[in-house]
């Protein structure tokens, strides 16, 4: 007996892995695997296919085939055998199978075939057997890993020796300089930062990480500038340190020399990287208006790809935020678009009777004040929630029809979309997953613009605005063969300045009396969870 090959393919066709265990070449095999879903028939009930050269025994692994490929002399007998050992060995390596469970342990199952197949003869093993060995210790590893660890901590020790010398040469200095800073100063800038610096350091590579920059700078720089210094980038000016002032800090010739080891080892030099200040997500700027009404509604959306609504819930939050305490004493009149599928609820401090018989929204005590600032929660205090649910497909906003068709050696995908009248949509994002590919997808036509996200494997359609001028539009583009299942599920996000309920602020009523009190209303309509399954 004599196994060519072992492969999982899908039913398409596409080749997952391949183990040779003879020697051939790659062209060959390729032809023989590509060949060989021409050759399946349907309604069959033996598992071998027989050309001239070759014969193909597989078996069906839900949407896959286990495949070995043996040449016409080989006993199908122990074909069969090994067949059925393989086809309980690979869910033991990959627990989902499918493409991206298969390609994730293609290794693992290529060594677990080696196991099994020597020079295309069978061994005599059990699937326990053949799980034992792959998971076997190497003491050589082991004795590496303990070697380099070793390494990697006496640089560390090294750095922090090294960190500890510049700073004792630092205040000595700063004793024996009268014109220059004081202790104080120099402490400051030297001991804590310096150690602070060393202590959340990462082993850097190459010259030019830690102190091994080799470019001076005077006590008068800044502590940002020194940051950037000390991980090897070029200083922003050239000005020369005053006379006296300054040291010139020299490379660590021995740290240095052992990082260029590690690195030329195939070792990954990882460079601690601090965040400046200025590049830190500013927060959202705070409300300027004395009072500021804030209406929100959340979209959690579940679309069937065939058609039909799997889910549709709205959750939305009217909430206030009071900046002054002379303001804190008010009622909010409101007005309902009379949407009837949207169920309101007060707070449980509002006064129900008085919201439901004049849209009115006060406290149920009115010498109460409503909290007031900014030190609390940023999105104010509720008011008001309500939810809508339904099955009709015309309340959605966006609906995402999804064509994938193969043909040949190639899948064409047709996305298009169709926006509600209702609602003016900003930054739509329509996010497609995509099999594993080495390359971009190719996008032959697209309304809006396209991202493709090599890392997720995803393909993010963009359009700025949706409105009366576009609210269809179609995208298409081309991948390798692949399964129509693969393209989901599509994610969708986008936001709205009007909402379902058509809430609006009517009126501030101040209970104290005199002028109402200026405001303002923010009103969007946000996705949290959109999705074509």
């Amino acid at each position: 007996m004599v196994v060519l090959a072992a492969s999982i393919i899908s039913k398409s066709g596409k080749v997952l892995l391949s183990r040779q265990f003879v020697d051939m070449s790659r062209i060959r095999i390729e032809g023989l695997l590509l060949a060989f879903p021409k050759l399946v028939g349907t309604g069959k009930q033996h598992t071998y296919v027989e050309t001239e050269n070759v014969r193909y025994v597989y078996q069906p692994i839900e949407a896959l085939y286990l495949l070995l490929v043996t040449n016409k002399q080989s006993n199908i007998l122990e074909d069969l055998d090994t067949l059925r050992l393989l086809s309980k060995l690979v869910p033991e390596y990959s627990y989902s199978l499918d493409e991206e469970g298969i390609g994730k342990t293609a290794f693992e199952l290529i060594f677990a075939f080696d196991e099994i197949i020597s020079l295309g003869h069978k061994e005599n093993v059990t699937v326990a057997q053949v799980k034992q060995y792959c998971e076997m210790e190497s003491h050589e590893e082991k004795l590496h890993k303990m070697v380099l660890q070793s390494k990697i901590n006496d640089t560390k020790d090294v750095m922090k020796r090294k960190a500890s010398e510049i700073d004792k040469s630092k205040i000595e200095k700063g004793r024996g300089d009268q014109g220059g800073f004081g202790l104080m100063s120099l402490q400051s800038m030297g001991s804590g930062r310096i150690e602070d610096s060393f202590s959340d350091m990462s082993i850097s590579g190459g010259g030019g990480g830690g102190f091994g920059s080799g470019s001076g700078f005077g006590l008068s720089t800044d502590v940002e500038s020194f940051s950037s210094k000390s991980k090897g980038r070029p200083p922003s000016s050239a000005t020369a340190p005053p006379k006296g002032l300054g040291m010139q800090l020299g490379k660590s010739q021995k740290t240095n020399q052992f990082l260029e080891s590690l690195k030329a080892e195939g070792e990954v030099i990882l460079e601690d990287v601090q965040p400046k200040a200025g590049q830190s997500k500013s927060a959202a700027p705070p409300p300027t208006d004395p009072i500021t009404l804030t209406v929100e509604e959340k979209l959690n959306v579940t679309l069937k790809r065939d058609g039909g609504v799997s889910n549709f819930d709205v959750q939305g939050t009217l909430s206030l935020q009071i900046l002054n305490q002379e303001d804190a004493q008010i009622q909010v009149q409101i007005e309902t678009g009379g949407n009837p599928g949207v169920l309101f609820k007060a707070h449980p401090n509002m006064n129900k009777e008085l919201f439901s018989n004049e849209n009115i929204l006060g406290l149920k005590d009115p010498n109460r004040p409503f909290p007031t600032g900014q030190g609390g929660d940023a999105a104010g205090v509720g008011l008001l929630k309500w939810r809508m649910q339904s099955t009709d497909e015309s309340v959605v906003p966006l609906t995402i029809n999804c064509w994938p068709s193969v043909s040949g050696h190639e899948t064409y995908v047709s996305i298009e979309y169709e926006a509600s009248s209702l609602f003016d949509l900003r930054n739509v994002v329509i996010a497609v997953p995509l099999p594993a590919l080495r390359e971009a997808p190719s996008v032959r036509q697209i309304d809006g613009e396209w991202r493709y996200d090599s890392r997720n494997s995803v393909l993010e359609w963009s359009i700025l605005l949706i409105d009366n001028s576009n609210r269809s539009g179609s995208m298409e583009f081309v991948v390798p063969p692949a399964d129509s299942s693969v393209f989901f599920p599509i994610s969708v996000q986008f936001l709205a300045t009007n909402t379902f309920s058509d809430l609006k602020v009517v009126n501030v009523i101040p209970l104290k009396g005199g002028a109402p009190p200026k405001y303002s209303q923010r009103t969007q309509l946000i996705t949290e969870n959109y999705q074509v399954v």
